[in-house]
Order: structure tokens, then C-alpha cells, then sequence
């Protein structure tokens, strides 16, 4: 699926506009600490996390995630949507819980 079509299914909210929408989803990866994500996401997961300073957009784009999902509404800074916008990484929200956003992956065949 598309990270368009992944927010459609999720409902969640883009901050970053249309950039990125059209890139494919692989898989997902949950995580809060920058290094053990950049050791263990893989090429094409959204990153789940509460992160929203500008370093998450970094390892983003190192990896090449799709996307990444800030779970609980947690208030993303403006610097980060900026560089998210200048690195084409979709940062989207949700209101729900990391747990929540990956059930609905897979409730939407995310991994089947």
C-alpha cells in the first residue's frame, strides 16, 4: 500500500502535506530510540514512534523509511516539518497509541 492510501485507511493526518504520499510501504517498525532503530527499521517501513525532533527525519531519510507515524498527538516542532518537507519523509499523525496504529496495519494487510 501507499503512504496515501495507508492514511485514508488509518485516518491519520499528514503535516507534511502531499510530499511522499505516493511512496510504497513495506513493512512497519515501532521504536523510540534513534539508535536501535537505525540498526534494526528496514528500507521502506514507516517508523512508529513519539519522536518529533529533527533527528528523526535524518535517520529517516538514511534508511529510506516511507514514512513516519507520531503516535499520540504528541506536538511535532516546525523545524522538523520543514526538514521533512526538504527530505520528501512524510510525517504523518495519529491520535492513537503505537500498539493501536500497528493493529491497524495489519487490520488494513499491512504484512499478509
Amino acid at each position: 500500500m501507499t503512504v496515501k492510501e495507508m492514511c485514508e485507511k488509518l485516518g491519520l493526518r499528514s503535516l507534511t502535506g502531499e510530499c511522499g504520499m505516493d511512496r510504497e510501504v513495506g513493512g512497519a517498525y515501532i521504536g523510540d530510540l534513534l539508535s536501535w532503530v537505525m540498526a534494526h527499521a528496514q528500507r521502506g517501513d514507516v517508523w512508529i514512534t513519539i519522536q518529533t525532533h529533527t533527528n528523526i527525519i535524518a535517520v529517516a531519510s538514511l534508511l529510506e523509511l516511507s514514512s513516519i507515524i507520531i503516535s499520540e498527538d504528541a506536538e511535532v516542532e516546525e523545524e522538523t516539518i520543514k526538514k521533512a518537507v526538504d527530505e520528501n519523509i512524510p510525517v504523518l499523525v495519529s491520535t492513537q497509541s503505537a500498539f493501536m496504529i500497528s493493529k491497524g496495519l495489519i487490520n488494513a494487510g499491512l504484512g499478509n
